[in-house]
């Protein structure tokens, strides 16, 4: 196959996961075409097969915001005439559904099938506001393949969205369990935290849905009864509340704030427990990362997440808000080092048989061979 992607090159989630995907699609024999404003965070190193495509934006006076959503369009088309795309891949619904389909106008009907993947926010948050909940279920629907990272969010686009649920396929998220595992080296433990601190981690955009200052708060509460060190990866406009609120409780001194960091599978097998206390996670892939990585998960209840952290077995899931409950749990993991180790492998061992790249990825391969045939039968019924 000759697959066009398009995704958020920044750092997040769907970024990511359409990245690792596109050159798992690579490796195994396909040329992928990554269309996007700049180089995706996770592609770094070249990779046999995939090629990047950096959308051109000319910025005129006349354009107070310039219209990405056409420049992309423009872009997907010119890849797929020139490089013959068998499909194009967009993750998340704004704009990209939306030029895909532009594109598809343009090329006629020679034009490849589009297939979205919605990630989340697309559909829970910016795709149901009603500047863009007609344009977004009217991409949506244009999509001749519909894929979902979980059945929750499955669900919120067929109640929201008037999308059938026999056209959504749920395909969840993944990741490579032989680079997030436990134990590897070299370990960076001893830049991070003094010798008998348990080290806690959070990872994210640092988004207001992510409640960082719930993060500190269990952070503070764990504190009091055990030495321990917080460690927060990743960006974002809550970052000074985080602070702030590390400051207030008198933590700050113990709260690490690492920036961005593209190899956070270096940092993750350090964590002796994860916290996502977040408002709601479509997927959680940072909690799927984490358990990988042998670290237990203390999160939220909601969203796709009790679909990737079995609750009592990897860690435990509570309601939004509740830090008192969310901190007494993390110190009894922390506390009992028997019930730590079991959480940590069955964490492990739901990463490596539920969500592995060698599991999830065919799953995607026949997928979108299956949309590919599809359209050619329909474009050609009697070939």
């Amino acid at each position: 196959m000759k697959i066009g992607v398009t995704c958020y090159p920044t750092y997040g989630g769907s970024g990511a996961v359409a990245t690792a995907l596109g050159i798992e699609f690579a490796e195994r024999g396909h040329e992928v075409h990554f269309v996007s404003y700049a180089q995706p965070f996770r592609l770094g190193r070249f990779h046999e097969r995939v090629f990047f495509h950096e959308v051109e934006m000319e910025h005129y006076p006349l354009f107070e915001h310039p219209p990405y959503t056409l420049a992309l369009a423009v872009a997907l088309h010119d890849a797929a005439q020139t490089h013959e795309l068998d499909l194009i891949h967009v993750h998340y619904a704004i704009p990209h559904a939306t030029s895909a389909w532009i594109a598809q106008q343009m090329l006629g009907e020679d034009g490849p099938p589009v297939v979205t993947t919605l990630h989340g926010t697309d559909i829970t948050l910016v795709g149901i506001h009603p500047s863009f909940q007609a344009i977004t279920s009217f991409s949506i629907l244009r999509s001749q393949g519909i894929t979902t990272v979980s059945q929750f969010l499955k669900d919120q686009t067929v109640r929201d969205f008037g999308v059938a649920a026999e056209d959504i396929e749920v395909i969840p998220n993944f990741l490579d369990t032989d680079l997030y595992m436990p134990g590897k080296e070299p370990c960076h433990r001893d830049t991070l935290a003094a010798p008998g601190e348990k080290i806690l981690m959070h990872v994210s955009n640092f988004r207001p849905v992510k409640r960082v200052w719930d993060v500190v708060s269990i952070f503070a509460g764990v504190a009091e009864q055990m030495p321990a060190r917080l460690i927060m990866i990743g960006d974002g406009p809550e970052r000074p509340r985080a602070l702030e609120a590390a400051q207030a409780m008198g933590v700050e001194d113990r709260v690490v704030f690492l920036g961005k960091h593209d190899a956070v599978q270096d940092l993750l097998p350090c964590a002796d427990l994860f916290l996502l206390p977040s408002e709601s996670e479509s997927f959680g892939l940072a909690a799927l990362e984490a358990m990988a990585s042998g670290a237990p998960v203390v999160a939220t209840n909601t969203g796709g997440l009790p679909e990737v952290v079995p609750h009592g077995e990897a860690g435990y899931l509570l309601d939004p808000g509740d830090v008192d409950g969310m901190t007494a749990r993390a110190i009894e993991i922390l506390s009992d080092p028997v019930r730590w180790k079991a959480f940590s492998e069955a964490g492990r061992a739901v990463a490596v048989e539920r969500f592995s790249a060698a599991g999830v990825v065919p799953i995607y391969e026949d997928y979108c061979q299956r949309v590919i045939e599809t359209h050619r039968r329909k474009r050609d019924p009697h070939e």
